[in-house]
């Protein structure tokens, strides 16, 4: 019986005590403004564009197209990048070859049905 006791009193007095103690706070002296008196100081409104702060990208120093032009075709032109996004990738080293050779996770896995033709660009 006792215990059943405890087990209402103990949070019926903390709440007891937690509302004595908010009672205990000084009010505050400051007068709250009415809002319809025109009277009333109100703080400036102080405006701040969101771009206000915004930094341009360097540019890239713009280059003639005659000069553009006269590179790409001293490159070899559009055929050049052609042979050089077609060109096989270079063969991996020799370490790193015969570890994939030894490490089953390493090795690709098998296409399912159907994909066996395509080839990675």
């Amino acid at each position: 019986m006792v215990a059943s006791i405890l087990r209402w009193l103990t949070p019926a007095t903390l709440c007891a005590l937690a509302f004595a103690a908010t009672a205990q706070t000084p009010t505050s002296t400051a007068r709250i403004a009415d809002p319809l008196d025109p009277s009333v100081a109100v703080p400036a409104v102080i405006y701040e564009s969101a771009l206000s702060r915004y930094q341009r990208a360097a540019e890239d120093k713009a280059i003639p197209w005659r000069e553009s032009n006269d590179t790409a075709a001293r490159v070899g032109g559009w055929r050049a990048y052609a042979r050089e996004a077609q060109r096989p990738d270079p063969a991996p080293s020799a370490p790193a070859a015969a570890a994939a050779k030894t490490d089953p996770k390493a090795m690709p896995m098998p296409m399912p049905q159907g994909h066996g033709g395509h080839k990675m660009p």
